[in-house]
């Protein structure tokens, strides 16, 4: 526990690592990363879109086939028109949360330094999370007005309680599991390099690297789930 905390307070020693306002702290560390992870995100976005090919190079087919894929199980979900709609904010979703997860293993990993994912931080999965459920309310109130919470009355106004519950439990779900899944693979990368500092944590580092792939689809799948409602309302 120590080592792992040790290397989170040395992410970036030469800069604030926390700044304290209004009674709360904020831990620079998990912005840092967050950044990080934003400009990422853009930066290979556009060496994606910028030189678009007839025949595509690797990085460019990758991408087509993430907005195929994804975009293929929209439409199945939300129709035509929520594919249309939704898909900006859903590949950009996936996309970020992608690379998010990957920063705490590839870059500790392939450059030595003591980066950490930001999805490893409790508050910023929670706010992923709510963000989504957010975006839902605003989707299903513009499209469907007051009826769209109908559904928490249904089947009977009796379930009430249980819907609303049902509700709160979808965020809390979707945050922890994401936030569980990319700290225990951080923190057990760093008892690997302790333990068995050659072959092992690089099998693990590539293990990590597809949970973190599959994390990013799931918590986009929930989401496009989630929304799914609000285009087959009736």
């Amino acid at each position: 526990m120590g080592t792992a905390e040790q290397a989170s307070n040395e992410i970036i020693h030469y800069l604030p690592q926390q700044i304290s306002a209004l009674g709360m702290t904020v831990h620079m560390q998990t912005l840092y990363m967050m950044w990080l992870s934003c400009i990422i995100t853009i930066i290979l976005v556009w060496l994606a879109t910028s030189g678009a090919k007839m025949i595509p190079g690797r990085l460019q087919a990758f991408m087509e086939m993430i907005v195929e894929w994804l975009g293929g199980l929209m439409e199945d979900n939300l129709g035509k028109e929520g594919r249309r709609k939704m898909e900006p904010f859903l590949l950009t979703l996936f996309l970020y949360i992608f690379v998010a997860n990957e920063v705490g293993i590839l870059f500790p990993s392939v450059l030595g330094l003591h980066f950490t994912s930001p999805t490893n931080d409790i508050n910023v999965v929670f706010g992923l999370s709510i963000m989504v459920l957010v975006v839902t309310y605003l989707v299903g109130i513009g499209r469907n007005g007051l009826g769209h919470f109908g559904h928490f009355f249904k089947p009977f106004p009796v379930f009430l309680p249980l819907n609303i519950i049902e509700e709160i439990a979808k965020p809390v779900t979707m945050a922890l599991r994401l936030f569980g899944n990319i700290l225990a693979g951080e923190i057990l990368l760093i008892v690997l390099y302790k333990l068995a500092p050659w072959v092992v944590p690089d099998v693990w580092v590539l293990f990590s690297l597809c949970v973190g792939l599959l994390q990013a689809f799931v918590f986009t799948m929930l989401s496009i789930i989630a929304l799914s409602p609000v285009f087959r309302h009736e």
